[in-house]
């Protein structure tokens, strides 16, 4: 039912925090990157194991282990360490591990670093999920996935390509995706395991997400597209909460890829241009991002209204227009995410309001489908005031993503 409020006003914060949801799953509930413990149903006594993972939910080794702790419900705690491309590094985990490498994971007492090595520990602790990785095909897959983003990377990742010398990465890169393909294709069901996602599937899963989101902004690529089995591996993904629950975005992914690959290069095309500008909008419908049914995006808004509340005095503070000045742009966004009218924002707010737009962090903040809705949104109430845009997002690191005004809010 709508509220009172007349269409040209923003809604009250007070107004706002009745129509949000709580939608974090915590300890017990659906996948989600908030958690710092999860228990599937055990006793907080059987916890053997815990995860030193980045406090933005991106590092795609991290999700790697992640989302075998999730898919093999393993009680497990989590303790979060910042990435160097979003700031320092904390004391306590250098003390820990003087590498600061990510992830890492205690056993029983025993801390280990590299993930396909924790993942090794963790099979022969708990059992494997589906075909262990220590079999011929396993292997073989493994290998194969080195070899996509060895691929990946020299498309992606080499400056100054000329036409020609881009037109030949991308084949390579064309066939090698193809070679991916067969072997999906081998398989009686959408994933590489028979039966359901299995430690193969997992090793794909973090770096694909990045190929698909990154060669849509950087080369005009369409992936899902030109690959239809990686498509239906990709959907097939999406219908369990489990993936969703770990899942990024384009705009996440294209803006955050830079700083940790040493670079990420434009082909400059038509194509790239075009979807770069609508993964910069929020509009990820158009470049092969997730299509998720109704039922995934039930309360998607209200999801995406409580994240902004929870963390309002930070996001509030860091804006280029300070608490007093954003207050306004902010409730005029946010009653235009709720489908509660369009109230236009104080004039000079547009610059602002993009500068949020372009700082949502999927899953950190909140999942895909909530953040699509508040990206658009933010857009939308921007566009009424104006053209302006905030300066570039930095491409050497990402500090203006430093976790520590938001850490112990969550």
């Amino acid at each position: 039912m709508p509220l009172t409020s007349a269409p040209s006003e923003a809604l009250s914060w007070s107004d706002l925090e009745d129509l949000t949801v709580d939608h974090t799953g915590g300890i017990q509930g659906a996948t989600n990157a908030q958690a710092t413990l999860r228990l599937f149903g055990s006793e907080e006594s059987a916890v053997r194991v815990t995860l030193y993972r980045d406090h933005h939910a991106w590092c795609p080794y991290c999700q790697k282990v992640w989302l075998w702790l999730e898919f093999k419900r393993i009680p497990y705690r989590i303790r979060k360490v910042t990435m160097r491309c979003y700031g320092s590094k904390e004391p306590w985990f250098l003390r820990l591990v003087p590498s600061g490498m990510l992830p890492a994971l205690d056993l029983d007492g025993r801390l280990i670093t590299e993930s396909d090595e924790i993942l090794l520990l963790l099979e022969a602790t708990f059992g494997p999920l589906g075909q262990p990785m220590t079999t011929l095909e396993v292997r073989s897959q493994r290998q194969l996935e080195r070899l996509l983003f060895r691929a990946w990377c020299l498309w992606l990742c080499t400056p100054g390509l000329s036409p020609g010398e881009d037109r030949r990465a991308m084949e390579q890169f064309r066939r090698i995706a193809g070679q991916f393909e067969q072997a999906l294709r081998q398989s009686p069901g959408p994933f590489l395991d028979p039966a359901a996602p299995g430690t193969a599937d997992l090793v794909f899963v973090p770096y694909v997400e990045r190929m698909n989101a990154s060669l849509a902004y950087y080369k005009g690529y369409r992936l899902r597209q030109e690959h239809p089995a990686i498509d239906a591996w990709f959907q097939a993904l999406e219908q369990l909460a489990t993936y969703r629950g770990t899942q990024s975005d384009h705009h996440t992914h294209a803006h955050d890829l830079p700083p940790q690959m040493g670079g990420c290069w434009s082909n400059n095309s038509d194509a790239a241009r075009t979807m770069a500008d609508q993964i910069d909008r929020g509009d990820g419908l158009g470049v092969d991002e997730a299509r998720w049914d109704s039922d995934h995006c039930i309360d998607a808004a209200a999801i995406a209204l409580g994240r902004v509340l929870r963390h309002r005095k930070p996001l509030m503070e860091s804006n280029p227009l300070g608490p007093s000045g954003f207050d306004q742009p902010l409730r005029c966004a946010l009653t235009h995410l709720m489908g509660q009218g369009t109230p236009s924002p104080a004039r000079g707010s547009a610059l602002a309001l993009r500068y949020l737009r372009d700082r949502i962090s999927v899953p950190r903040d909140m999942p895909l489908p909530a953040a699509r809705l508040l990206r658009q949104a933010l857009e939308r109430t921007a566009a009424m005031d104006g053209p302006d845009q905030p300066p570039p997002l930095p491409t050497r690191d990402r500090f203006d993503q430093d976790p520590a005004p938001f850490v112990g809010r969550s």
